[in-house]
């Protein structure tokens, strides 16, 4: 369906950019490789290569059912046809919840960073002044993407550019530090032992995992842009697959040299050294580069490269997110204001701005109850990730399954999505029994863990607010704006341009009932 966005604005290459960006390769590492190495010492590489294995399998559902139907709303779209359109707005929405509040932790990095690379420490510090610059990078990405999706890819070059070339020269230069036997006190020397989780308690292994699925993360950015992708039903599949395979190899080199160069001690620079784990990054960059005039360039390049990566995730967050919302309201699943085209950006508007606005709100919000719920919200979105991944996995499976015409498509198309759906059950049943722990996190309501109330209360409020637009616009969770399980549309491909309130012109589709089961009136955005 035709919703009036770009076609053919972007191409392989630049919706692999958009993948590889949105999972924030520097920021992820920095804030999440210490904890992992913590949980399983040397055998952290074992854990992100094992971590990689369900993020390819999901990447396989989404490529499959992309080919089938390339729409923005990926999850939502797909779970709905498959399962129905209650699931496919839990799908949609869990999507939402988990980027809204990633934003958050994302432009605090993001100002903090800011600060530092100026040489502003005492603000970067100070969680006032790190919310004003936060929220100033949101409104920066929110005001790129409303300007259109080129734009946003352009950025995304710059930006991936910086964060990969910075990240390979620190993994180098730990490396001949290692092998050149001049890395400080504590280096250990790589072991191909390192790549196998052998020898690891199941309690270590699942915390670890846990950490680890959350660094992959971000990678469907490339499938949400689909429809303004050149060959829509090709490349942002292969590109969703290319970036995962990208990325494990981004992660395998540079965790491998870390923890080389580093150890897993739990004194000085070690990464078992708890003072050490919120950014890696910071905590070594000095004693990698070297004192020097070079090193601090270099120094100051690694502060680049983790600010680039947040403030690049903070841009494709916003993306997906409002061309999910776009689709929605074109099912109307959401108010039908979602739906608006710019008429000469032909990107989301509404849906655009409200993500900014409602990031910036959450992100304001939790700083001023406390940084701690704040941080115990980041931890959650790992089980809203691990839910609408699992119920994408599922959708492949349960939408192919009959009409596997070969050993190719029993396979890609209904075994390994069925596997990643299972996996990602597993780790979200995982999540809810080691969050609920109220040793673990920053909070604790009512004796139950502060990160799995934030966890499974973002899906309760969804199902509540699902429940209540229900009543107000029924017709699409009656089945009469979308077909279940054929791929077909109600709404005819032909768009028609209708006047808005601002006097601009947007793209809306027009409904076709020649398909209609009898008695069935399709959604109509004009009415």
């Amino acid at each position: 369906m035709d919703k009036g966005l770009k076609s053919g604005a972007l191409g392989l290459v630049s919706s692999i950019v958009l993948a590889v960006s949105s999972t924030a390769p520097a920021y992820a590492l920095a804030a999440t490789l210490g904890f992992v190495v913590i949980a399983v010492g040397v055998k952290a590489p074992a854990v992100l290569l094992l971590a990689f294995v369900p993020m390819w399998l999901i990447a396989v559902a989404y490529s499959e059912l992309n080919k089938r139907e390339p729409d923005c709303g990926t999850t939502f779209t797909w779970a709905a046809r498959a399962f129905g359109p209650r699931t496919g707005w839990l799908g949609g929405w869990g999507i939402i919840a988990a980027d809204v509040i990633v934003m958050a932790n994302l432009a605090q990095i993001a100002g903090s960073y800011g600060y530092r690379l100026v040489g502003l420490d005492s603000l970067a510090d100070s969680t006032s002044w790190t919310t004003v610059a936060g929220v100033g990078w949101i409104a920066l990405m929110t005001w790129i993407c409303y300007r259109g999706i080129e734009p946003t890819a352009r950025v995304q070059n710059v930006l991936l550019a910086v964060e990969v070339v910075v990240l390979v020269a620190f993994a180098g230069y730990a490396l001949v530090k290692v092998w050149s036997g001049t890395a400080p006190a504590g280096a250990l020397t790589p072991s191909l032992s390192w790549l196998w989780p052998s020898g690891l308690s199941w309690a270590s292994l699942t915390e670890a995992v846990l950490l680890a699925i959350f660094i992959y993360w971000g990678w469907d950015s490339a499938v949400a842009v689909n429809e303004e992708t050149a060959d829509p039903t090709r490349s942002p599949g292969r590109a969703a697959i290319i970036s995962t395979v990208l990325l494990v190899g981004i992660y395998t080199v540079v965790s491998v040299a870390t923890v080389a160069f580093a150890g897993v001690g739990t004194e000085g620079i070690g990464l078992g050294n708890e003072a050490n784990a919120e950014d890696v990054f910071t905590a070594l960059g000095t004693t990698v580069f070297g004192d020097d005039a070079f090193g601090r360039v270099f120094e100051a390049l690694l502060i680049i490269s983790v600010l680039t990566s947040s403030a690049a995730c903070t841009q494709t967050t916003i993306l997906p997110t409002a061309r999910g919302s776009l689709s929605m309201a074109a099912y109307g699943a959401l108010p039908q204001s979602f739906a608006r085209i710019h008429p000469r950006y032909l990107t989301p508007t509404v849906s655009t701005i409200w993500m900014g606005a409602v990031s910036i709100a959450f992100y304001v919000g939790l700083t001023l109850v406390s940084e701690n719920v704040l941080v115990d919200s980041i931890t959650a979105t790992g089980m809203l990730i691990a839910f609408y991944y699992g119920l994408t996995g599922f959708a492949c499976a349960w939408e192919f399954r009959r009409s596997l015409h070969g050993p190719r498509d029993v396979v890609m198309r209904f075994l390994l999505p069925l596997l990643g759906g299972l996996f990602m059950l597993a780790v979200f049943v995982l999540a809810c029994v080691e969050f609920a722990d109220p040793e673990y996190g920053e909070t604790v309501f009512h004796g139950v863990g502060g990160v799995f109330v934030i966890g499974v209360g973002a899906l309760l409020l969804g199902i509540l607010l699902m429940v209540a637009y229900a009543r107000v616009a029924p017709a699409f969770f009656r089945g009469e704006t979308m077909l279940r399980g054929t791929g077909d549309l109600l709404l005819a491909p032909d768009p028609q341009t209708v006047a808005l309130p601002d006097s601009h012109e947007a793209t809306v589709i027009a409904p076709d009932r020649s398909n209609l089961p009898p008695g069935r009136q399709p959604w109509d955005p004009r009415a």
